[in-house]
Protein backbone atom coordinates (compact mmCIF):
# COMPACT_ATOMS: atom_id res chain seq x y z
CA UNK A 1 0.00 0.00 0.00
CA UNK A 2 2.54 2.26 0.57
CA UNK A 3 4.13 1.40 -2.55
CA UNK A 4 1.35 2.89 -4.18
CA UNK A 5 1.28 6.46 -2.77
CA UNK A 6 4.60 6.68 -3.82
CA UNK A 7 3.14 6.94 -7.28
CA UNK A 8 0.76 9.30 -7.21
CA UNK A 9 0.86 12.55 -8.49
CA UNK A 10 1.46 15.28 -5.26
CA UNK A 11 -2.27 16.72 -5.95
CA UNK A 12 -3.64 13.36 -5.25
CA UNK A 13 -1.31 12.82 -2.37
CA UNK A 14 -2.45 15.85 -0.81
CA UNK A 15 -5.98 14.82 -0.75
CA UNK A 16 -5.45 11.26 0.48
CA UNK A 17 -4.13 12.53 3.19
CA UNK A 18 -5.86 13.64 6.57
CA UNK A 19 -3.02 14.01 9.20
CA UNK A 20 -4.12 18.00 9.16
CA UNK A 21 -8.01 18.37 9.36
CA UNK A 22 -8.54 18.50 12.60
CA UNK A 23 -6.54 21.21 12.92
CA UNK A 24 -7.55 22.57 9.91
CA UNK A 25 -11.16 22.33 11.42
CA UNK A 26 -10.20 24.10 15.25
CA UNK A 27 -8.72 27.04 12.93
CA UNK A 28 -11.95 27.37 11.12
CA UNK A 29 -14.12 27.00 14.10
CA UNK A 30 -12.30 28.32 17.43
CA UNK A 31 -12.78 31.92 16.85
CA UNK A 32 -16.34 31.60 16.33
CA UNK A 33 -16.89 29.32 19.31
CA UNK A 34 -14.65 31.49 21.59
CA UNK A 35 -16.59 34.45 20.27
CA UNK A 36 -19.89 33.09 21.33
CA UNK A 37 -18.54 32.11 24.76
CA UNK A 38 -17.13 35.75 25.07
CA UNK A 39 -20.63 36.68 24.20
CA UNK A 40 -22.39 34.73 26.62
CA UNK A 41 -19.95 35.81 29.49
CA UNK A 42 -20.58 39.08 28.75
CA UNK A 43 -24.41 39.04 28.25
CA UNK A 44 -24.31 36.82 31.48
CA UNK A 45 -22.74 39.45 33.70
CA UNK A 46 -24.86 42.18 32.39
CA UNK A 47 -28.13 40.08 33.33
CA UNK A 48 -26.56 39.32 36.46
CA UNK A 49 -25.91 43.19 37.00
CA UNK A 50 -29.73 43.78 36.45
CA UNK A 51 -31.18 40.91 38.66
CA UNK A 52 -28.95 42.43 41.19
CA UNK A 53 -30.17 46.15 40.61
CA UNK A 54 -33.59 44.67 41.02
CA UNK A 55 -32.36 42.67 44.27
CA UNK A 56 -31.15 46.07 45.48
CA UNK A 57 -34.70 47.59 45.40
CA UNK A 58 -36.37 44.74 46.45
CA UNK A 59 -34.52 44.95 49.39
CA UNK A 60 -34.51 48.13 49.96
CA UNK A 61 -37.90 48.15 50.08
CA UNK A 62 -38.36 45.57 52.17
CA UNK A 63 -36.30 47.59 54.67
CA UNK A 64 -38.34 50.11 54.33
CA UNK A 65 -41.50 48.69 55.65
CA UNK A 66 -39.93 49.32 58.82
CA UNK A 67 -40.16 53.45 58.97
CA UNK A 68 -43.66 54.73 60.35
CA UNK A 69 -43.30 57.96 58.00
CA UNK A 70 -41.62 58.98 54.76
CA UNK A 71 -38.79 60.41 56.51
CA UNK A 72 -37.85 57.25 58.44
CA UNK A 73 -38.61 55.37 55.38
CA UNK A 74 -36.31 56.97 53.57
CA UNK A 75 -33.23 56.98 56.31
CA UNK A 76 -33.62 53.51 56.67
CA UNK A 77 -33.12 53.07 52.43
CA UNK A 78 -30.09 55.19 52.52
CA UNK A 79 -29.36 53.37 55.31
CA UNK A 80 -29.21 50.04 53.62
CA UNK A 81 -27.68 51.74 50.54
CA UNK A 82 -24.60 52.90 52.24
CA UNK A 83 -24.17 49.43 54.00
CA UNK A 84 -25.43 46.35 52.40
CA UNK A 85 -24.93 46.82 48.06
CA UNK A 86 -21.39 46.15 48.61
CA UNK A 87 -22.50 42.46 48.66
CA UNK A 88 -24.20 42.53 45.27
CA UNK A 89 -22.21 41.28 42.60
CA UNK A 90 -21.45 43.24 39.47
CA UNK A 91 -22.30 46.25 40.94
CA UNK A 92 -20.42 49.34 41.70
CA UNK A 93 -22.37 51.18 44.45
CA UNK A 94 -21.29 54.31 43.68
CA UNK A 95 -22.73 54.14 40.35
CA UNK A 96 -26.13 53.62 41.99
CA UNK A 97 -28.82 56.48 42.06
CA UNK A 98 -31.48 55.93 44.45
CA UNK A 99 -35.36 57.60 44.96
CA UNK A 100 -37.46 56.86 48.18
CA UNK A 101 -40.60 58.16 48.64
CA UNK A 102 -44.27 57.99 48.90
CA UNK A 103 -46.51 57.46 45.87
CA UNK A 104 -47.30 60.55 44.18
CA UNK A 105 -51.16 58.94 43.47
CA UNK A 106 -52.46 58.49 47.34
CA UNK A 107 -49.63 58.05 49.37
CA UNK A 108 -50.53 54.82 50.04
CA UNK A 109 -47.27 53.03 48.28
CA UNK A 110 -43.66 53.67 48.89
CA UNK A 111 -41.59 53.40 46.12
CA UNK A 112 -37.92 52.84 46.07
CA UNK A 113 -36.16 53.24 42.28
CA UNK A 114 -32.39 52.52 41.59
CA UNK A 115 -30.67 53.52 38.59
CA UNK A 116 -27.33 51.98 37.58
CA UNK A 117 -24.49 53.56 35.05
CA UNK A 118 -23.83 49.84 33.21
CA UNK A 119 -21.37 51.41 30.88
CA UNK A 120 -18.22 49.69 32.62
CA UNK A 121 -19.94 46.26 32.04
CA UNK A 122 -17.90 44.22 29.09
CA UNK A 123 -20.87 43.83 27.02
CA UNK A 124 -20.11 47.07 25.36
CA UNK A 125 -16.49 45.82 24.31
CA UNK A 126 -18.33 43.15 22.30
CA UNK A 127 -18.98 43.41 18.01
CA UNK A 128 -20.27 46.89 17.88
CA UNK A 129 -23.10 45.72 15.49
CA UNK A 130 -24.68 43.71 18.20
CA UNK A 131 -28.33 44.65 19.36
CA UNK A 132 -27.28 46.07 23.04
CA UNK A 133 -29.40 47.07 25.86
CA UNK A 134 -29.59 50.18 27.23
CA UNK A 135 -26.29 51.88 29.60
CA UNK A 136 -28.51 52.15 32.10
CA UNK A 137 -30.31 50.07 34.38
CA UNK A 138 -33.18 50.98 35.86
CA UNK A 139 -35.76 49.20 38.57
CA UNK A 140 -38.35 49.72 40.71
CA UNK A 141 -39.90 47.92 43.67
CA UNK A 142 -43.23 48.74 45.63
CA UNK A 143 -44.69 48.31 49.47
CA UNK A 144 -48.15 49.32 50.85
CA UNK A 145 -47.68 51.49 53.67
CA UNK A 146 -49.78 51.39 56.67
CA UNK A 147 -49.68 47.22 56.97
CA UNK A 148 -52.60 45.16 55.32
Amino acid sequence: MLKNRKFLAPWSRFRADAAGTSAVEFAMLAPIFILLLLGMVAYGIYFGASHSVQQIAADAARTAIAGLNQTERQALVSDFIAHDVDGYPFVDPNKLTVNAQDSAVDGSQFVVSVSYDARNLPIWNLFPKLPLPGTTIQRQSTIRVGGI
